[in-house]
């Protein structure tokens, strides 16, 4: 298979999982939020383990932990995603997907955000009309729930600061996820041993299904990032970017056609608004990319014809 073909075809895997998790999640009831993700969190760390003593990438990962300022950078991006997990779970346990989806679709906002306000970055005038319009959806939808919609602005805010901080650190996905694990493991542990020790955990007492699925909440975290991290060296950035729409869609469809969550009218225009600020976003990354492999082209060009030899 083309390597292109096949970053293409991770990628996809990678977001229709990840599009389809609430189904999941919502499979681990009565489990609470807590439980999910402290159980999520030790099985991603036996689940990365595995994997990695199948690899033979130890070597790799003990690099990692003799670099402090890496581990410390490591230990941040653990509190972020765990904040990530956790109001993801809960989301989907309080019905409410349409609003987690909300927070995937304004995450590439707020990662353009990001870069103004931490990397002191230029925006390009149609990135600034993109948060713009952005901005005015969640107004919009603020005024629809009554409130601010913080879940969504919590996930958008925790996954966009994590992924900021991965870019930064330029980790390995499985050696990533497992410190990121590793870090967070021993308070799951420690919230496991107390909820057993007040009769209340799930795992192992409510059907040995349930706890198969509780289990195999470690797989079902690191198998997609995975294959993200596999369509990431392979598929062009505009290109994995816009198939990453297809997991908030995905959950947004689940929200409202298989848990039957309310879609008012003004709820439907907050998402519109959205829609519309990613399509310029998009546009404007597409039309950005393009432009520059057209430069780079040309001053390829240009150099050949300067220097014939170089063309040979």
């Amino acid at each position: 298979m083309e390597p292109l073909r096949r970053g293409y075809l991770s990628a996809l895997a990678a977001n229709i999982m990840w599009g389809v998790f609430p189904l999941y999640f919502r499979a681990l009831r009565p489990a609470g939020a807590v439980e999910v993700l402290a159980h999520r969190i030790v099985w991603s760390l036996i689940s990365v383990a595995v994997l990695l003593t199948v690899l033979v990438r130890w070597q790799v990962l003990r690099a990692l932990v003799k670099d402090t300022k890496r581990l410390a950078g490591i230990s941040v991006a653990a509190v972020f995603i765990a904040v990530n997990w956790g109001v993801y779970i809960f989301a989907v346990d309080t019905d409410r997907v349409v609003e987690a989806s909300l927070g995937y679709f304004i995450n590439p906002l707020f990662v353009i955000l990001l870069g103004v306000l931490v990397l002191r970055e230029r925006l390009r005038r149609l990135q600034w009309v993109a948060l713009g319009v952005g901005t005015v959806a969640v107004v919009v939808l603020s005024v629809d729930y009554g409130r601010l919609p913080w879940i969504a602005l919590t996930l958008a805010g925790s996954f966009g600061t994590y992924s900021l901080i991965k870019k930064r650190l330029g980790l390995p996905a499985g050696e990533g996820l497992f410190l990121e694990s590793a870090v967070l493991t021993l308070p799951a542990i420690g919230y496991l041993v107390w909820l057993a020790s007040r009769h209340q955990e799930t795992f192992g007492t409510v059907s040995a299904w349930h706890t198969v699925l509780l289990a195999g909440s470690g797989l079902l975290t690191a198998v997609p990032l995975l294959l993200f991290a596999e369509a990431a060296n392979r598929v062009p950035l505009s290109g994995l970017g816009i198939l990453q729409y297809l997991t908030p869609t995905l959950q947004l469809v689940l929200g409202v056609l298989v848990f039957h969550e309310p879609m008012p009218p003004a709820r439907l225009a907050g998402f519109v608004i959205v829609w519309c600020a990613l399509a310029i976003f998009t546009w404007d990354a597409i039309r950005h990319s393009r432009q520059r492999r057209a430069e780079k082209a040309a001053a390829v060009e240009k150099t050949a014809t300067a220097q014939p030899g170089l063309a040979v």
